[in-house]
This record gives structure tokens, sequence and C-alpha cells, in this order.
């Protein structure tokens, strides 16, 4: 799949560049494609339970500072932009905490959603929900993004967590425009033998991919007593990957996700970007 249109969701808790926007744009660059940053100015949340009515300048307040933010994230975003000279546009939309359908209906109408993993120190408003939406009710793939950065978007030595779900196909297939480019990609199997597919494992996906061109190797690995994402987590450390790519998991439950284990320890744990599909 082509990717020529990309949505970046913007952190708006700092004054900063951040490294989402960076990697969404040198991105976009490498992949000729079009940018939008979205900026989400989050609606004020009333307590439920207060016992006197809030007052309405009170609100009026606390929608004028996050509009604030919403605007000041959007400049450094258009700044950045036109000094990489990315083609790019930038929204602000109105987001209803327990509601992202604003978000959402924009996002479906691109081919990757870009996004930051939320910041211990500078922790984002709703962005684990912002996360947990893009991924599982968007129907594009998303790149998350690590809050701690990385030098410069590189797609040269990617790694592609595979175990043969409908998921991990999806997420193969969102990124193959960008294998299609990479130096070398490791199709890493964790607990192969655990995994009851049929024939080789791995050797099906390898067969594939080589029709697309790609230099591809199939590694079979154990896990770790951290389970299967802190042994993909180490290899990506020991073999210098500069991408993963993995399916997401989760359920959903009347809109409240819950989170697969290895997509949930990722997330958190993930040291360069990830890009995931459901």
């Amino acid at each position: 799949m082509a990717i020529k249109d990309v949505v970046c969701i913007l952190d708006i808790e700092t004054d900063l560049t951040t490294a989402t926007v960076q990697i969404a744009n040198e991105l976009a660059s490498q992949m000729g494609a079009h940018l939008t940053g979205v900026a989400p100015l989050i609606e004020p949340i009333v307590p439920a339970l207060m016992v006197q009515p809030v007052p309405d300048q009170f609100i009026a307040d606390a929608r004028n500072r996050a509009k604030e933010k919403a605007e000041s994230a959007i400049e450094r975003f258009a700044e950045y932009a036109e000094v990489n000279g990315t083609p790019f546009e930038t929204r602000i939309l109105d987001i209803m905490p327990g509601g992202l359908d604003t978000l959402l209906n924009h996002a479906r109408m691109c081919d990757l959603i870009v996004i930051g993993q939320d910041h211990p120190d500078r922790p984002e408003p709703l962005r684990a929900d912002l996360i947990e939406a893009a991924l599982f009710d968007s129907g594009r793939p998303i790149l998350l993004v690590p809050y701690v950065g990385v030098e410069a978007f590189s797609a040269k030595k990617i790694l592609v967590a595979w175990d043969g779900s409908k998921t991990s196909a999806h997420a193969v297939y969102a990124a193959m425009s960008i294998l299609e480019k990479a130096d070398e990609v490791q199709v890493v199997i964790v607990d192969a033998e655990k995994l009851h597919l049929p024939g080789d494992p791995g050797a099906d996906l390898a067969v594939y991919l080589s029709r697309h061109g790609v230099n591809v190797t199939v590694l079979k690995i154990p896990s770790t007593e951290g389970g299967a994402s802190d042994a993909l987590v180490k290899h990506v450390e020991a073999n210098g990957n500069d991408l993963v790519v993995m399916g997401g998991y989760g359920h959903s439950r009347v809109r409240e996700f819950i989170l697969g284990g290895v997509t949930r320890d990722m997330l958190d744990t993930m040291p360069v970007p990830c890009l995931m599909a459901h």
C-alpha cells in the first residue's frame, strides 16, 4: 500500500518541536506524502460529582487555555513543515472526553496515523485513549513514536514481529511501501513452536516479501522471563533495528479498549518507532 496521506496527532503539552513532528515530516518526505497536523482541542472535563454548578467563566477559561495550546502546537508544526519543505495542512479538532468520533472520522481518510508515545513527565490529555482509538477504531495503521525520540526516521533495518495472525498480515500489508525501501527486513517469530503454524513458520511470509523485492531473513527466538514483548525489545536493541512492524491486539468493550499483553508492553517500552495495525 502506498503511503501518500499522513496524519500527525500533535502534542499540545509542550513548547518544543517534538519527536512526533520530526518523524512525521521525515517519513512524509521519504514517501512523497502529504502531511496533516492535527491538534486536539480537549474540551474541559466537568466533574460529575461536584455539589455546586461549575461557573460558566471557569469552563470558558479552561477552553481558551486548551485552544491556545492547540494553536501553539499548530504553529510549531507549520514552522517545522515549512522549513522541511513538506506539503502540509493543519487542523484543530474539538475532542470531547468519551467521544473521539471527530478525530476518527478525519483519521480514516489517510494512509497512516503518526502519534507519540505518552511522555511520563509531560502527559498528554487523553493520549492513551487517542492511541487506542486510532489503532482499534480508525481502520488505519498507526506509527507510534517513542517519546525519547530518534536521531532521524530510518527504516533500513526493519523487524517484522510475525505470528501468522490476521493483524500481523494487516501490518505487513500496511507497511509494504516502507518494507520495499529497506536494506534488510527481519521476520522475527517468538516461541515459534507454540504458534502451531503450518509448515516452516515464516517461510510463506518470506516468499511473499521477496516477491516485492524485499531482502528478508526469518529468525526464530525464544521468549524471555519478561515475555514476548521483552524478547522483541531486546532483539531490537541488540541488532540495531530502526523500525518495528507488528499487529496490534485488543478487544473492544463498548468503546473501552482492553489491550493485548504484547501490544500494551510494546506501547510502553518500545525503543524505536513501531508501525501497528489491527
